[in-house]
This record gives C-alpha cells, sequence and structure tokens, in this order.
C-alpha cells in the first residue's frame, strides 16, 4: 500500500516536480523550430517556474516577476556601461510597442550600481515610449537569473510564458525589432 501511495504523489507531482509548467511544455516545441536569425542564441529551456526575481519601480516600488503573471513577458538585464545593452534598447523598445499590452511586456531591469538618474536619462535621450524603467543597484537579479539557468553576462534575457514558467534565455544582444524576434515572441504569447 505504501507503494502505491508513493507512485500516486509522484504521478501528482510529476518527475522533476515543475507540474505547474507541463502545459508549457507545448509552448516551448512551438518556439523550437523559430528560434532562428536575429533570435538564434535564444535557448529554448525545458520549462520550469522563472525564478521570481525582485526589483524597483521607478520611483522606488518594490516589483516581482510574478507580479505580470498572466502575460507572456521577456525579462531584460541592461546596464548603461553595456553598449550591446544599450544598442538593443530601441528595438527592445519598437518590439513592446508592436505587441499587444495586455498580452506582453518587456521588463527590462537596469543593473548600474551607480548613479540611479544616468540610466533614466539614457532612455529619455533615445526616447523610449514602450519601456517602463526598472532597476536593482544591489545586482541581485543577475545572480538570481545566473543560479536558476545559464547566464554569461550582459546583456541577458528570458522570456517568460503568461504561466510563469520560463521558456527560453539569451545571451547577448539581439535584434529584438526583427521579424525573428516578433514571430518567437508572438508564438509564446496566451492563446
Amino acid at each position: 500500500m505504501g507503494i502505491l501511495a508513493a507512485a500516486g504523489f509522484y504521478a501528482t507531482r510529476g518527475a522533476s516536480g515543475n507540474s505547474a509548467c507541463v502545459a508549457a511544455r507545448q509552448t516551448a516545441e512551438r518556439l523550437k523550430p523559430l528560434a532562428i536569425g536575429e533570435v538564434a542564441a535564444m535557448q529554448i529551456v525545458d520549462p520550469a517556474p522563472a525564478p521570481n526575481l525582485v526589483f524597483f519601480a521607478d520611483g522606488g516600488t518594490a516589483r516581482k516577476l510574478t507580479d505580470f503573471k498572466g502575460k507572456t513577458v521577456l525579462v531584460n538585464i541592461w546596464a548603461t556601461w553595456c553598449i550591446p545593452c544599450r544598442q538593443e534598447m530601441p528595438a527592445l523598445d519598437k518590439l513592446a510597442g508592436d505587441l499587444d499590452p495586455s498580452k506582453f511586456e518587456v521588463v527590462p531591469i537596469n543593473v548600474d550600481q551607480r548613479n540611479p538618474d544616468k540610466p533614466r536619462a539614457f532612455l529619455q535621450e533615445i526616447g523610449v515610449k514602450h519601456l517602463d524603467y526598472f532597476y536593482d543597484q544591489s545586482v541581485n537579479v543577475f545572480q538570481d537569473l545566473k543560479a536558476s539557468t545559464k547566464v554569461e553576462g550582459l546583456p541577458v534575457s528570458m522570456l517568460i510564458g503568461a504561466d510563469g514558467c520560463a521558456l527560453g534565455v539569451i545571451n547577448g544582444p539581439a535584434d529584438w525589432a526583427s521579424q525573428d524576434a516578433t514571430l518567437l515572441v508572438k508564438a509564446a504569447l496566451p492563446r
């Protein structure tokens, strides 16, 4: 009887403990053939709950990734001293503007450790219209992301489904305004 009970527990919890992300596996399978061209570096992962990163909105309000549940989210960790980060920001802004904000959001989290006005000024300078300003001067978001997946440096982006499950990670910049990126992200949107 004990073996049957244990087997039943195993079956309901799942082999990996990621039962919350079972449905996300279909989404990940849809994404695999779309990780090409400008987003070929996107590593589609076996879906698992995304780390619940804690960061701050402009004005100092604490935010968590779970605040965005129900939307597909592209988390982008960047810094003003990172030239590729700066170069991809206009494309992230365009991607955010091109897609339905009720289904998708780009969450760019700045990790500059000094002068919090510098990243805000940079975003104003380049005319960002569709991105909110988020930050984490402690750089914990980068360390937490690094602990949960293979992260090598900045910029780094993680695609998270509306169910809160991580779908893919891309180390380095991407042309997020490209058709390749748009098709990839659209395939991850809630249906």
